[in-house]
Formats: structure tokens, C-alpha cells, sequence
């Protein structure tokens, strides 16, 4: 199977926060992607600390209004755009005042305030798909990377798995160092459940915190795909990978060689 467009979500992207191995991988693979003529959309959360005037992002009102409920509580989404040069690449930013900070602060919300983590996380890939269907552009290939974007999988495979912007769509996960500073909250399958996603699928998750590891399980055994962007994988992980039967791009250096993203791509 071709594919035409990649829908990259990511935890970070440079130059909008320093430029760690994930920040660049955030910036630069959706860039190469591009320049090798796909079509690109990439996602990132709007934390505080991102300067909207520097960076010249931009509310999309069209795209902003919808309101999404967790844990029985409206949260509205907020839609924001910045163009990165030179690649002329745009960037979307979800945000919410629920659970990003409107002033600038020195550290990123995930590590400030971690106890909302687990909403953080259902906000941000709900809001990337609930965008992408606004713009009604049906991406072929769903590129994530980093722990906010864990629950992608799950969401595309069980609650978006309908809808026709979704339907064929291919994701795939990439797995890179544990940054998750503490669990996640103990009643996040709850949540889940309560967009409708069947016990099964969250069986390793209910009445318990979460962490790492069982984050990074779930977003493999719902994903097409999987690579392994850090040097050292967990043991317990790399078994799991292997029992799961998907296809696995093990690590293969810092280097980010869009030819090699593109055939793995091609062959899911």
C-alpha cells in the first residue's frame, strides 16, 4: 500500500522548546516527510512556556469552539497555528486553559502540575483528532511519539474507528525515553471507559496508576506499527513488542532517515 498523508503528533517539536532528542525528531521527521512530497499535518499541546508573539502563533477560530467532556467536566478546545521555516511547515497547538497556562511559566505543565496527566493526555489526542476531522483531511498514516500521545492508538482504534476520516488510517508509535515524572492517575481507565472504549482494552490499566511501562503496552498493542527511538528499551517492553507480533524497527541510531520512516510507512 502508498499513502499520501502522515499525521505526526508529537510531545515536542523545536523551536518552540528546547531542543531535546524528542524536540528535534518533532521537528525535523515531519520536515523531511514533507520535502520527500507528502502531505504533512503535525500536533503538538500549546504549554505555557511557548511565547506566542516570538513564535507568531494564532488562534483558528474556526477550527476552536468544540467542547470536549472528561470525567463529566466541558473542557473547550482551543486551536492555535504557527508556520515554521524554512520548511514553510505548519504546526497546529491544542490548548485549553484547563490544563495549559495562558502566562508564560519556566516549566512545562506535564512536569508542574503531573497529578492531571492522564486528562492532559485524553484532551490533547482527542483534540488532534477532533481538529483533523474540522479540517476534513483523512491522514493514511498517524506518526506518533512521546507519552502525551500514548493514548492516540486507542482512541483511533476504538472510539474514532468508525469515522470515515479514520478508517484505513495506519498508526504507529514510537517509543523513546521515559520522561513520565510520576503515574498516571489511578482512575484514568475510568475515563476512558467513559467515551465508550470496552474494558478489554484497558483491562491492564483499571483501578490502578499508571505507568510507563503499561502506557507504553498500550500504545503498542493498538498500534500498526512500532520504533524504538531510544537506545535502551525496557526488557519487559521489547518482549512485549516481540509477543504482540507487529512490526518492530528496532534502534538504529540518532539519525533520522526519512527513506527509512517511508518504506516502514509503506509497509503497514
Amino acid at each position: 500500500m502508498d499513502f499520501s498523508k502522515v499525521l505526526f503528533i508529537s510531545q515536542e517539536i523545536s523551536p518552540y522548546l528546547p531542543a531535546t532528542k524528542l524536540a528535534k525528531a518533532g521537528q525535523f521527521l515531519p520536515q523531511l516527510v514533507q520535502e520527500a512530497g507528502y502531505e504533512v499535518r503535525t500536533f503538538m499541546p500549546k504549554y505555557g512556556c511557548i511565547n506566542e508573539r516570538r513564535n507568531q502563533l494564532h488562534e483558528v477560530i474556526r477550527l476552536s469552539g468544540v467542547n470536549l467532556i472528561i470525567d463529566d467536566t466541558d473542557h473547550p478546545l482551543i486551536i492555535k497555528v504557527a508556520t515554521l521555516q524554512p520548511a514553510r511547515l505548519q504546526v497546529y497547538f491544542i490548548f485549553s486553559d484547563d490544563y495549559f497556562s495562558r502566562n508564560i511559566c519556566k516549566e512545562l505543565e506535564t512536569v508542574s502540575s503531573p497529578d492531571d496527566n492522564d486528562e492532559r493526555s485524553i484532551f490533547f489526542v482527542r483534540g488532534v483528532f477532533e481538529t483533523v476531522k474540522k479540517l476534513r483531511w483523512e491522514p493514511d498514516i498517524v506518526q506518533c511519539g512521546g507519552w502525551i500521545t500514548a493514548l492516540a492508538a486507542v482512541y483511533l482504534k476504538k472510539f474514532y474507528n468508525e469515522d470515515s476520516a479514520f478508517r484505513d488510517t495506519k498508526v504507529v508509535y514510537s517509543i523513546v525515553d521515559n520522561d513520565l515524572v510520576a503515574p498516571l492517575d489511578a482512575r484514568m481507565a475510568e475515563k476512558i471507559q467513559a467515551d465508550g472504549i470496552d474494558d478489554d482494552v484497558l483491562k491492564s490499566l483499571i483501578g490502578k496508576p499508571v505507568d510507563y511501562k503499561e502506557l507504553t503496552k498500550l500504545a503498542i498493542a493498538n498500534s500498526d506499527g512500532v520504533l524504538q527511538r531510544c537506545e535502551n528499551l525496557d526488557p519487559e517492553i521489547l518482549q512485549f513488542i516481540k509477543d504482540s507480533g507487529k512490526p518492530f524497527v528496532p534502534y538504529n541510531g540518532e539519525e533520522l532517515n526519512a527513506q527509512a520512516y517511508i518504506d516502514f510507512y509503506k509497509s503497514l
